[in-house]
């Protein structure tokens, strides 16, 4: 974080972000873009209260800062034009710190946890058509580089909308991961991992590059890897979907996530329940999931005003 000279904090604050970082770092295993956002939102958290309520601020005055002091603070990132959703994470990653020093015996603040987040629209995931989804992994293998790498991008697209991977999962996997034929290991946010099944379509993509690959071989080594042997970087990934998007003129929307996004969708066309399809996708809640039924249902009202007559304003 920015050093004391910078920010308007005493010592003792500023030895308390530094534990409480590497807290969320060694013990929450925070990812290091979760760790920077936290840590500008409260550098932004704490210049305003310095101007708010006038000098330094102390690690005990944070115990007395009361409901009123927080909306300030939340409604001078609204004046600054600041949108709902980053108004929300940054809340999040203040109400992180308070909590921690909450359970680490350091001070109390009732008033943050009376605070409502801001409340922000939920986008519908954005899925491509099953003939899109076919047309992307059929055609990601005809790269013009090597052609163990086009076997590669096939199997990592094949991958997404045949398992519903996360583009961060499917990099993360390792050859052990994919020890059981028909089933592979995940593991997602928070780390947790879940079982998966693994399609006949899949795996065969999955062995064709495994034979082609040169730099396949030790059990913990990376599945997906770039033309050196290193890990795959995601940039890859998107670079790679771009070209495709251009050769099916198909829109900006169309990402590797939104085969994730694809995989969900066309399984619950095709009847499958929420809560399988909670636990193929690793959702924690079943709220996400259902963010799905209703793309379904505005799929199914697109579908009604193309085709009914009274609906196209005949008769």
């Amino acid at each position: 974080m920015t050093t004391q000279e910078t920010l308007p904090i005493t010592e003792d604050l500023l030895g308390a972000v530094r534990d409480w970082r590497e807290w969320l770092v060694a013990e929450r295993r925070a990812s290091a873009h979760t760790v920077s956002s936290y840590q500008l939102d409260l550098q932004s958290f704490f210049n305003f209260m310095a101007e708010y309520r006038g000098g330094k601020i102390k690690l005990a005055a944070l115990g007395a800062f009361t409901l009123m002091d927080f909306r300030a603070w939340l409604a001078s990132l609204a004046h600054e034009n600041i949108q709902a959703a980053s108004r929300a994470r940054a809340l999040a990653g203040v109400r992180n710190f308070f909590r921690w020093l909450d359970r680490t015996g350091r001070l109390h603040n009732a008033a943050i946890d009376l605070l409502r987040a801001p409340k922000t629209p939920k986008r519908l995931p954005r899925p491509v058509s099953e003939e899109d989804a076919q047309n992307i992994v059929a055609l990601s293998k005809n790269t013009l580089q090597e052609g163990w790498v086009g076997l590669r991008d096939q199997a990592l697209f094949t991958l997404l909308y045949g398992a519903g991977l996360r583009i961060s999962e499917a990099l993360g996997l390792s050859w052990r991961d994919l020890n059981q034929q028909d089933r592979l290991t995940v593991t997602g946010k928070g780390n947790k991992q879940r079982n998966v099944p693994v399609l006949p379509i899949v795996r065969e993509a999955l062995d064709k590059y495994q034979k082609a690959c040169p730099f396949s071989g030790a059990a913990t080594a990376p599945v997906f890897v770039g033309v050196r042997g290193e890990a795959l970087n995601a940039g890859v990934v998107q670079r790679a979907m771009r070209q495709l998007r251009r050769d099916l003129n198909l829109p900006d929307t169309v990402t590797p996530h939104a085969l994730r996004h694809s995989f969900a969708t066309h399984l619950l066309a095709s009847g499958a329940d929420l809560r399988s399809l909670q636990e193929l996708l690793g959702h924690s809640s079943l709220s996400t999931t259902q963010l799905y039924t209703r793309i379904e249902s505005a799929q199914l009202a697109a579908t009604y005003r193309a085709a009914h007559p009274r609906a196209k304003g005949r008769g």
